[in-house]
């Protein structure tokens, strides 16, 4: 099997433990490194927490690296559950794999830079706020050579935000970030609020899961359970939308998926709409498009897929 390379960073957080959950229950990717970063909880607890999803998983070869504890810039941002550890009342058991000292930023430098030189770029998959990625670029910009393509949970268009009326969490948690890796040259798939909204956990979908059996289903079910952010007047049905695992699913079924080029840049100014991301889908800026923004879900086969893949581990 040709299997894809990739390096996820994110900020574990339920749907980012999901979201690692399938990637390494999928045969079809390499996953070279997992790096966190500060965002739903702090950088201690995303570290701790992305060494827990791993050894869940039986991976423990999978290293893991902490990294940037804050945003380039502007105040620290936490998620809405992050009083909970940002991984619920499941207690994940322990890695006992050694403990990573190299600081994610580092890796993913010395990761890029080796994938270029090997003229075999990978793929970067981002779940949280950018600033480990941004801070790499920004060293060394031409570690861009060493990336295929960026897969990135990150913004909102048409559906709004969910930190404030138009901004999405892990953009307006690090936007400075945000703007550097889409300035990069590198190409970017988007898995915005318009298109993670689509994958709507219904209490029918995690019943589903628990009657899969085995103890990860059970944990995975547990944790979704408790991050449930039930808002039928947005979502239009019970139940809470699964964001992260939309990047990994796009690596494994784009088919599942729809959307459209538009030239993306980060409002960094307004005091209503900062962390906004702008999307020019019709050309009126003259800007070329600089990533590709999904917006449709084929929701029953998103789960298929993830339900099934976590039911193997």
């Amino acid at each position: 099997m040709n299997r894809q390379r990739i390096l996820i960073d994110g900020d574990p957080g339920v749907d980012d433990a999901i979201a690692l959950l399938l990637a390494l229950a999928s045969p079809e990717l390499d996953v070279v490194a997992v790096t966190t970063v500060a965002g739903n909880v702090p950088w201690e607890r995303t570290f701790d927490n992305g060494r827990r999803v791993v050894a869940l998983a039986g991976r423990k070869e999978v290293p893991v690296f902490r990294g940037c504890t804050g945003p380039l810039l502007g105040p620290v941002l936490r998620g809405k559950y992050s009083g909970a550890g940002g991984l619920g009342g499941s207690l994940l058991p322990e890695s006992d794999a050694p403990v990573q000292t190299a600081h994610a930023v580092d890796v993913i430098t010395a990761t890029l830079t080796e994938a270029a030189a090997a003229g075999a770029p990978i793929t970067v998959c981002t779940m949280g706020p950018l600033t480990n990625l941004a801070v790499a670029l920004a060293r060394d910009p031409g570690i861009a050579r060493g990336m295929s393509r960026i897969v990135a949970m990150a913004g909102a268009f048409l559906a709004g935000g969910n930190r404030t009326p138009s901004a999405e969490f892990n953009v307006l948690a690090d936007p400075h970030a945000a703007e550097i890796v889409l300035r990069a040259g590198v190409p970017v798939v988007l898995a915005p609020l318009d298109v993670t909204f689509q994958a709507l956990a219904t209490p029918a979908r995690v019943t589903a899961l628990r009657a899969r059996g085995g103890r990860v289903t059970a944990l995975a079910a547990e944790l979704i359970t408790f991050y449930d952010r039930n808002d039928p007047a947005r979502y239009g049905e019970p139940g809470g939308p699964l964001h992260d695992p939309c990047v990994i699913a796009y690596l494994l079924r784009p088919d599942l998926f729809g959307g459209r080029p538009a030239h993306v840049a980060i409002e960094l100014q307004g005091s209503l709409s900062y962390g906004q991301t702008v999307g020019d889908f019709h050309g009126v800026t003259g800007k070329a498009p600089n990533a590709t923004v999904l917006q449709q879900l084929d929701a029953p086969g998103f789960f298929d897929l993830l339900w099934g893949r976590l039911a193997a581990l």
